[in-house]
């Protein structure tokens, strides 16, 4: 006997309807894929933690900072109290966290400005993980747990004049001696390198073999120059070193390191932090423009009731939210052991591009107040057409990929 249709097709319950798809969460456009559910519990913590300084410390000395393009060096004694410093690294006075944790960290910061995250990033994956990979123990014990506090502040010499995106051209020579190495060369755009008490210099040796050496402030024949009148990244200070035949002690040298793929490595862990302090950057970005265009009336309406300014919003919120799911993705990686090099550089491009992109589109739907450094997305384009650049250009990572795609190198 067949059942009585209302009986047949009886009302789906809310359980049914959740598990075909029709009924879901609540939308968080803020979140929109939910990357928050994918944090522990322990990265949350280090995320708030993160956040709450950057915006309590960071953020009320930014404007000045940028204006007079200066660095408060009591920025990195916070920085090394709350554990930020040295974070990735086991022991030595590190917290010992992983490359997620670490991320967020650098997102928060560079909500606020490049210049902090920057701060960040030379200090612990530029110069503390060069000693910590490639150091002998003594190098570590001397020197990690200090800078981990910024007792000893750090910089990271491989760029030169001549020679930015082919560092394996390098001039820079270190000439065997008795006891030692005498060091002769110019490195420049160098972070930090007018006030870094210690200098992880790459140079080469007499059989040409690109070797790591620590490098005190105060020894002979060495000197640092503070770069003036940048129009980016203005609160973070970049300078040039010079090495006169400096004498550096055998113990001074990195013995772990021998060939490019030393500094490489350095380098790829630093654009863990590059990534997610782009997307930091996207982030406040695309929300300034959200709450200028919600505020901002124009013609008897918010500009945001616009068609044109809710589609340059969709897009700014798409882009932020595939590219932090990617840098979560290839930071997890990392964490297990499993992240290439062509992954960085695939992420690297990319965040780096689409934040300038989104940048620019965020000082444009400011309109004239755009370009005020109150409103802060000035400061951010500015900042990130460097970001754009360092660690490996747009067009530097695209020859990787093309490389690993099709077998042939085309650097040359």
């Amino acid at each position: 006997m067949t059942a009585p249709v209302q009986e047949q097709y009886s009302t789906p319950s809310a359980e049914q309807l959740r598990k075909a798809g029709m009924v879901g969460g609540q939308f968080d456009w803020q979140d929109a894929l939910r990357l928050d559910d994918l944090l522990t519990e322990e990265e949350r913590m280090v995320r708030d933690s993160a956040r709450q300084y950057a915006e309590e410390k960071l953020a009320p000395r930014i404007i000045q900072a940028n204006r007079t393009e200066s660095f408060d060096v009591s920025v990195m004694r916070e920085m090394g109290e709350l554990g930020f410093l040295g974070a990735t690294i086991e022991g030595f006075g590190c917290a010992g966290i992983g490359y997620v944790s670490y991320g967020l960290i650098s997102r928060e910061f560079e909500r606020i400005d490049t210049s902090f995250r920057s701060a960040l990033g030379v200090q612990t994956t530029l110069s503390m993980t060069p000693i910590y990979l490639f150091g002998s123990q003594e190098q570590r014990v001397r020197y990690l747990p200090r800078m981990a506090t910024a007792e000893l502040l750090g910089c990271f010499g491989l760029t030169e004049p001549d020679h930015g995106s082919d560092p394996g051209g390098m001039k820079s020579r270190a000439r065997k001696v008795d006891g030692g190495y005498c060091l002769s060369g110019v490195k420049t755009w160098i972070s930090h390198a007018s006030i870094a008490d210690i200098m992880v210099v790459w140079a080469k040796d007499d059989a040409g073999v690109v070797r790591g050496f620590i490098l005190e402030r105060g020894m002979k024949g060495l000197e640092t120059a503070k770069i003036e009148g940048k129009f980016s990244v203005r609160a973070s200070p970049t300078g040039q070193i010079f090495m006169d035949e400096v004498f550096v002690p055998d113990e001074q040298m990195l013995p772990g390191a021998a060939g490019l793929k030393a500094p490489f490595s350095c380098l790829n862990n630093a654009r863990f932090g590059i990534c997610w302090g782009a997307m930091g950057a996207a982030e406040f970005c695309w929300q300034a423009a959200r709450r200028y265009t919600m505020e901002r009336t124009q013609f008897g309406r918010p500009l945001a009731a616009n068609q044109l300014v809710q589609k340059k919003l969709a897009d700014m919120q798409t882009e932020i939210t595939l590219g932090l799911l990617a840098t979560l993705r290839v930071s997890r990686l990392r964490d297990a052991g499993m992240a290439t090099p062509e992954m960085l550089s695939l992420l690297k491009r990319n965040c780096a591009g689409k934040a300038l992109e989104i940048a620019r589109m965020a000082r444009d739907m400011h309109g004239g107040n755009g370009i005020a450094d109150e409103y802060h997305v000035i400061r951010h384009l500015m900042n990130l057409e460097t970001v754009n650049t360092l660690e490996g250009t747009h067009d530097i990572h695209a020859l990787v990929l093309g490389r690993a795609q099709t077998g042939i190198s085309a650097f040359n």
